[in-house]
């Protein structure tokens, strides 16, 4: 898996497993030096991407160093200042989009299906949040779903690390059987949350249970306060992105050639919702 690490007091990921660096939590006092240091451990490594989550007052900067904006999340920073999704490609090869013609269909797909929800959960099953002691039949999901994944989430110890830390996670129960599961990864320090980790055990595709899960968590951000939703959504699946937008989500851009999962380097799209205003 790929190591996560800071660089000054700003946080990023990176190793061979997606070939890419990932400014995940930005200190703005690393700035402009931690681009330096992003480039010389790039050069080192050979990575073909790097991709970083700012405030837009950085777009100016980061253009100059040859970084182009793909998405961005409206008023995600305090003062409702956006962020911009910045990525640098290092290899030309990786900035192509070979499936940019199916992407776009499954985006208007999606978008046409804008709202139709089913509010009911299928009867015989439940909906919670998931403790300490549903963590290892959750990795056994995540492990039948997916053949790779960006994150270790089909180990139990890193499941409780994060449940410890700052990711909330839900699942959809039957007979006590853990059968689907999603995740809210909350930006304290910015009243944000990304909404992730969305898996289904195959037998029980179909039934609308991500939706359902979506709304859940949702639901509960409201209660803690937190303001902007987002999600970093596999560019190739009709099935999720149809589900974002059923629930109101806002299309935000295209990350390209980004993130290793199910065994090979995908796209992925973001998509935004603003929870609450006051």
């Amino acid at each position: 898996m790929d190591t996560i690490e800071k660089i000054g007091n700003s946080i990023i990921q990176h190793g061979k497993y997606n070939d890419r660096i990932y400014l995940m939590k930005l200190d703005p006092a690393d700035m402009p030096l931690i681009l330096d240091e992003m480039d010389a451990l790039a050069g080192k490594e050979g990575y073909s991407k790097i991709f970083t989550k700012v405030p837009e007052s950085f777009r100016k900067l980061l253009s100059e160093r040859n970084y182009h904006c793909e998405a961005s999340i409206p008023g995600y920073y305090e003062r409702e200042e956006d962020a911009v999704i910045m990525s640098k490609f290092l290899d030309e090869k990786r900035s192509i989009n070979c499936l940019n013609e199916q992407h776009e269909d499954i985006i208007t797909t999606a978008l046409s299906k804008e709202k139709e929800l089913d509010l009911t959960l299928p009867s015989g099953y439940s909906i919670r949040e998931c403790g300490k002691q549903d963590v290892e039949q959750m990795a056994e999901v995540y492990q039948s779903t997916f053949a790779t994944y960006p994150f270790p989430i089909h180990d139990p110890k890193y499941l409780l690390k994060t449940m410890e830390d700052n990711v909330v996670y839900f699942g959809v129960f039957k007979e006590k059987k853990a059968v689907a599961l999603s995740s809210s990864e909350i930006d304290i320090e910015h009243f944000a949350v990304e909404m992730t980790d969305f898996a289904t055990l195959p037998e029980f595709r179909g039934k609308g249970l991500s939706s359902h899960l979506l709304m859940k968590m949702g639901e509960e951000m409201k209660a803690k306060g937190i303001r902007n939703a987002f999600t970093i959504a596999r560019a190739g699946s009709y099935g999720m992105n149809i589900v974002f937008a059923k629930c109101g989500y806002e299309y935000c851009g295209r990350l390209v050639n980004n993130t290793n999962i199910s065994g090979e380097i995908e796209s992925m799209n973001i998509w935004y919702q603003k929870i609450q205003t006051n």
